[in-house]
């Protein structure tokens, strides 16, 4: 099947997840349906998908009886972890362990995160901003997305990526780059860009299903990768410790570490594992607008987004409106989910584990795939109802 891999990693989503499930099956007991239960709103397993970089077990224990394998949406799974003695805070704030700060205090097994902020000096004005004034709204971003940008944001593709519906590719675009590229400024600026429609490819999960990819057009990638730039410096001082997925300096590998040492370290007797179910395809874009204006203000990066989001998909020849979702495969869709994320379940769980849990609380995020781990299993079964219906108020 043909793919753009331009946003999925190496090691990522469509790969297998058996390691993963080994180390689930050997650290955790498995409750019986009841607590196990499948809501249809979600899909299974893609965390365990990424997070395939290690089989080492957290903690050795016992297989679930009857050879029950995890199949449901959401599962709740009860660790072997004998309580442990607290260690220090300021290693835990990867994951959000309740008591901590929630990701202020980078834990020692993260890489830092210093490439985001080395390759682009001329935004160094927007980081500060963004880090000094929480609550700023950027009303004048566009003006840094110049020719230089452009081109370090087609560098930034990969070349052999499978182009979109104008069939052009990285090599043939390379020819005459300069002028490409003061062209595509200059239309981006006076509004004459027009965003074209994704094309439509398939690849195949690893459970047989077929997950749907939107390729875009290869000058949608450009302006898309430069606008993710910018507001990288924003989000990148707004998103908390326990997220993983997409961002600059992190991956899958620090996602596991998070979630091993919590495990270790903190008092976690219940797990619950869950995965939204079609989210890219399904997202609100009135909530997309919504959450990003809470930061940006400029109206002529919010039309931008607003027409990727409205370019709609091309199938077979025949174009189809896209009223739900970001294409997965687009180069802005992981950062559009992640915000949407900052706001749905970032931001609340972080308030949920401080004013409403009774035990310790853990978190890793990778995107829409999720780990939660409880002391109690009472605070386990409230979060996920109340989860469930923040999903369903967002929805």
């Amino acid at each position: 099947m043909e793919q753009d891999a331009d946003s999925v990693p190496s090691g990522g989503r469509q790969h297998s997840n058996h390691a993963i499930r080994e180390w689930i099956a050997r650290s955790c007991v498995v409750l019986e349906p009841a607590h196990a239960e499948k809501q249809h709103a979600r899909e299974p397993g893609d965390l365990l998908h990424v997070l395939v970089g290690r089989s080492r077990p957290v903690r050795e224990g016992h297989k679930p009886s009857g050879g029950h394998e995890r199949t449901g949406e959401v599962g709740l799974c009860r660790t072997t972890n004998e309580p442990t003695e607290q260690r220090e805070e300021t290693l835990c704030g990867g994951w959000g362990g309740k008591g901590t700060d929630s990701g202020e205090h980078r834990p020692t097994t993260h890489a830092p995160d210093t490439e985001w902020e080395t390759h682009v000096p001329g935004l160094s004005g927007v980081r500060k901003a963004a880090r000094e004034r929480k609550q700023e709204r950027f009303t004048a971003l566009l003006h840094h997305l110049n020719v230089g940008l452009l081109r370090d944001s087609f560098y930034a593709l990969k070349r052999q990526a499978s182009p979109g519906v104008d069939g052009v590719t990285w090599q043939e675009y390379e020819t005459g780059l300069e002028d490409r590229l003061i062209d595509l400024h200059r239309r981006v600026h006076r509004g004459a860009y027009r965003a074209r429609p994704s094309r439509r490819a398939y690849i195949l999960k690893a459970d047989g299903r077929q997950r749907p990819l939107g390729i875009a057009a290869l000058e949608d990638k450009i302006v898309q990768q430069a606008v993710v730039t910018i507001l990288n410096q924003i989000y990148e001082v707004d998103f908390k410790g326990f997220s993983y997925g997409f961002r600059p300096g992190r991956g899958p590998h620090q996602a596991l570490d998070a979630l091993t040492a919590g495990i270790q370290w903190k008092r976690v007797n219940w797990v619950l594992d869950a995965d939204i179910r079609g989210f890219f395809d399904n997202m609100s874009h009135e909530w997309i607008m919504k959450f990003v204006e809470h930061r940006v203000a400029d109206r002529r990066i919010l039309r931008l987004i607003q027409k990727w989001l409205k370019a709609g998909v091309s199938e077979d020849g025949q174009w189809s409106e896209t009223k739900l979702g970001t294409p997965q495969g687009a180069v802005v869709s992981p950062l559009l989910a992640n915000a949407y994320l900052h706001y749905v379940f970032d931001l609340w769980v972080e308030v949920w584990r401080k004013k409403v849990a009774k035990g310790d609380v853990i978190v890793v995020r990778y995107a829409d795939d999720l780990v939660v781990g409880f002391q109690h299993r009472t605070d386990a079964e409230r979060f996920l109802q109340e989860f469930r219906e923040r999903l369903a108020k967002f929805g």
